[in-house]
């Protein structure tokens, strides 16, 4: 049996918890209320399930913090916070990691919490680089879990514990088996703050309060989560009292809820980096190919007036696809806005006049600033046609490799700098249409070495290396503007940061009448 080092963070929690006023609030009346929310995206019944999860996909983490929980997960103050893990340890080698498991736990449905439930929940995640890299997730007894892995991988936290999978995040065994996949979209149980009520796809999603929920009980009785994909529409909701919270308003709207007394501007967000992705770059004929285009396009795009006329200015300009602050990030300056420069470089390349670079495709549903990108470019003489999607079918068609152009991504992975850049940077990454070589090799040495300072140096250096080379084009860390209407207590924004929506939901809180 390997010797372990132990990481028991439950009386540091314990104590961040007290605080920062969180934790169980024994003089806590019933739940009381419904908080309503106008949201940007349709909310897609897969997401209700965390096996459906797509790798480096951020967006269902929006539910999972209702009805589901998790073995660890990023909460305030701590984001590697204990859940129904209660602690863990991990093996001096870091091939071995245990989780003792929190007791007296239960489901929405009353069905007891087991370790079971975590191996069975671990077994249907999406995303090979966890199910490669575990060699067996063995139960040890009903409230412990022991995750073998083939050799030392220090990322394995980063990427379990963190919001870069959802693999920690729990589903009962029995039930699931018993109502099938198609049937847990209709009608989830978790073991999260909330119960799900009922959901009609596209429109609305309700869920109620879990007074047993282990952590405390919430505050609110309901929370509503209506799609409301028209901005303008969801300011008039919110100015009307129809939503307490309206996500995502542009510069003007931002303005608007600003200059309203009754209403509060605030922000969210910083997880996601906007980027383009240069598919065509690895075919030799195409001219992004020549890392002066790639570059060009860089310099084309005015990262200020964007993030201005996206977010009122809150997002901040990154010369990396990597957020800063991140264990491992490089500090990268973003390029300059030089128009001129980005010209001179096409001429050099061969393309005095521009050339035709084809699609330019959008992650849904930032399609004003696809809008904006497609001008940046096309004054400098690169053509692009803006396509927009809905979110599901370009999520589907971007990791079958079938779009062909250029890309306005997001990056959204959580942890570390290896995490975030595992989907995007080796050959063969889920969104990844090529790779160097020499990085794929640096990418994998890193992956296997112990010693934190090297590591470092070699995750710097793989930075470095993309920024050189042009293989991205970073813009911003998206941080957004939201109205929050009058009935709020607290609204659960930047509780957990970064992180861009309400959370933990057991936190929010209406005005007590």
């Amino acid at each position: 049996m390997p010797s372990y080092r132990s990481f028991l963070w439950t009386a540091l929690v314990a104590a961040c918890m007290a605080l920062s006023g969180l934790g169980s609030a024994a003089a806590q009346g019933k739940p009381e209320g419904e908080m309503r929310f106008a949201l940007y995206v349709t909310l897609a019944p897969a997401w209700l399930d965390p096996g459906e999860a797509v790798p480096g996909f951020f967006t269902p983490f929006w539910l999972m913090y209702g009805v589901h929980d998790a073995l660890v997960k990023p909460m305030p103050g701590n984001n590697m916070a204990p859940s129904l893990a209660e602690s863990w340890t991990e093996s001096d080698d870091k091939r071995v990691y245990e989780f003792t498991l929190r007791k007296g736990v239960k489901f929405h449905n009353g069905d007891p919490f087991t370790a079971e439930d975590v191996v069975f929940s671990f077994k249907r995640t999406k995303g090979a680089q966890l199910q490669q890299k575990v060699k067996e997730a063995v139960i040890v007894d009903p409230h412990k879990v022991r995750f073998v892995l083939h050799e030392p991988w220090p990322d394995f936290m980063s990427i379990y514990a963190s919001l870069a999978s959802t693999a920690a995040w729990i589903v009962p065994k029995d039930y699931f088996e018993k109502v099938g996949a198609d049937g847990f979209k209709k009608h989830p149980i978790g073991a999260g703050p909330y119960k799900f009520v009922s959901n009609r796809p596209g429109v609305e999603l309700v869920m109620e309060a879990y007074e047993g929920y282990w952590r405390k009980m919430p505050s609110v009785k309901r929370l509503v989560f209506q799609s409301v994909p028209e901005a303008t529409t969801r300011l008039a909701m919110l100015k009307r009292g129809e939503v307490d919270i309206a996500y995502m308003l542009d510069e003007s709207l931002g303005q608007a809820v600003k200059d309203d007394p009754m209403l509060k501007l605030a922000f969210s967000g910083g997880v996601g980096t906007f980027f383009l992705d240069f598919f065509d770059m690895w075919n030799p004929k195409s001219p992004w190919a020549d890392q002066r285009v790639r570059k060009a396009a860089s310099l084309a795009i005015d990262r200020k007036a964007l993030s201005q006329a996206a977010t009122l200015g809150a997002s901040p300009p990154n010369g990396n696809i990597v957020v800063q602050g991140f264990e491992f990030a490089l500090q990268i300056d973003p390029d300059p806005y030089d128009p001129a420069a980005a010209k001179k470089l096409l001429a050099e390349a061969g393309y005095p006049n521009g050339f035709d670079a084809g699609d330019l495709n959008v992650w849904p549903p930032y399609s004003g600033t696809g809008e904006a990108i497609t001008g940046y470019l096309g004054a400098v003489g690169i053509k692009t046609r803006m396509r927009t999607a809905e979110r599901a079918a370009f999520l589907a068609a971007l990791t079958a490799k079938k779009l062909t152009g250029v890309c306005m991504c997001v990056a959204q992975v959580y942890g570390n700098a290896s995490a975030r850049m595992a989907e995007l940077v080796p050959t063969g990454g889920t969104y990844s249409y090529g790779g160097f070589p020499d990085i794929d090799e640096l990418f994998a040495r890193q992956l296997a070495e112990s010693d934190r300072g090297k590591r470092e140096a070699i995750l710097h250096q793989i930075q470095r290396t993309l920024h050189e080379r042009t293989r991205f084009a970073p813009i911003f860390d998206f941080t957004w503007p939201s109205g929050v209407g009058p009935r709020v207590e607290e609204p659960g924004l930047m509780l957990i940061n970064p992180y861009p929506w309400a959370a933990p939901l057991e936190e929010v809180r209406l005005k007590r009448q």
